[in-house]
């Protein structure tokens, strides 16, 4: 009897690995296509004849490791006319004294100091909003602290803005990771960008698909404005990527480039930040949707951890029997389908060392546990801290991007 149950437990997970393994299929070609075909910053035709203003908006909280270079690379750029609003954002660090010299050195560089933050705002959209009230460009380029230019970029964005009669234009950068943690945790997070909001997609003008990484883009102020700026997304945790969704979808032309050898950005600055950001992706999720929010973490489960424990069980307490057989060649194909698409997230997407890809199932685990705390998190009236701000649970949304 217990042999049937056996069984009949193998047979369902095979089915189950063989699913998996068909979405890591559809996956990795979704992977490879966004690496191969997506267009890029410097690549197109140029037809621009006039240089308008660019206000570059750039929101600082507590950045005092990194908000230097980006003044610096920011600061030297051979775009003829600019200014960068640098928008100390309550900072408890050196950040506002930095802002500060780099202002008095350079004329471009304006220094602003927020407001307190209201009620019912994310902290950086309100920065961000801060920011623009001083901004007197006729183009928006928004981007990070922790965010460094080759001396062109902002050239080569207005010239493709306008050689392409777009609204907005957003550039893939390089994501820089600093800790161990990160650096095998994010090529499995990443992966699912590629099958949702890759540059195919989002400048596919048949799919609703858009999306703003928030190192960069620049909008028009006419399109920023009509959407509603970044009052619209006040409470917004990924506020970048839901003005993305928004521009496209209120009829703008939105396109996404590839700019990694062009612009580098930094994901998450240590463990504790990339655990909390995971948390922070599933809260608002939760409160948006429940349902959507446990099948979406049930999913990440199955896809990237589920065959590696079932491959240990089918080896361990092998069988000379159909229902173990075909539960071991489902577990070993499902299972390298995941070390393939972590070696090629880093290599391609990452620039990191494909050894990184060795701890595949420690990325994949953390990912799934960093989801699953932050649906028990959802429940509890405790803060999440962000930043060096802490924010109720109920401050949280995310009503235009889903997981």
């Amino acid at each position: 009897m217990a042999d049937i149950f056996i069984d009949i437990f193998n047979f369902i997970f095979t089915v189950i690995l063989a699913g998996v393994f068909l979405t890591w299929i559809m996956l990795l070609n979704s992977m490879y296509k966004s690496f191969t075909k997506a267009p890029f910053l410097d690549k197109f035709e140029n037809t621009s004849t006039t240089t308008p203003k660019v206000s570059v908006i750039l929101p600082a909280r507590n950045e005092e490791k990194f908000i230097s270079k980006c003044l610096e690379t920011l600061g030297s750029q051979d775009y003829k006319d600019f200014e960068v609003i640098a928008i100390d954002d309550s900072s408890e660090d050196r950040t506002g004294e930095i802002i500060e010299k780099y202002a008095k050195e350079n004329s471009k560089i304006i220094h602003v100091s927020a407001r307190e933050k209201p009620e019912n705002w994310m902290g950086k959209n309100w920065a961000c909003m801060e920011g623009f009230k001083k901004a007197t460009g006729e183009l928006l380029l928004f981007t990070d602290a922790d965010t460094k230019f080759e001396k062109n970029v902002i050239s080569l964005a207005v010239s493709h803005l306008q050689s392409e009669n777009l609204d907005a234009l957003t550039v893939i950068p390089r994501l820089r990771c600093i800790d161990r943690i990160t650096k095998i945790t994010l090529p499995m997070l990443s992966t699912f960008l590629h099958s949702r909001y890759s540059a195919l997609n989002v400048n596919n003008p048949k799919k609703e698909i858009g999306y703003f990484f928030g190192s960069f883009f620049i909008i028009t102020r006419e399109i920023y404005e009509g959407i509603g700026t970044h009052e619209l997304v006040k409470q917004e945790i990924v506020e970048d990527g839901a003005l993305g969704k928004i521009t496209k979808e209120s009829g703008g032309v939105l396109k996404m480039v590839r700019g990694e050898h062009l612009i580098e950005a930094l994901y998450s600055r240590s463990a504790t930040e990339m655990w909390n950001g995971l948390k922070r992706l599933m809260v608002p999720l939760y409160h948006q949707s429940s349902s959507w929010a446990i099948g979406v973490f049930f999913a990440v489960l199955f896809i990237l951890f589920m065959p590696i424990p079932l491959l240990a069980y089918s080896i361990i307490a092998f069988e000379s029997s159909l229902s173990f057989s075909t539960l071991l060649v489902s577990a070993v194909f499902s299972t390298i389908t995941i070390f393939i698409a972590s070696a090629m997230e880093a290599k391609m997407g990452l620039n990191l060392s494909t050894v990184n890809s060795i701890f595949a199932p420690i990325g994949s685990i953390i990912v799934v546990l960093g989801f699953l705390s932050g649906i028990l998190h959802a429940n509890k009236s405790s803060a999440v801290s962000w930043r060096g701000r802490k924010y109720s649970v109920k401050e949280f949304s995310q009503n235009f991007l889903k997981v």
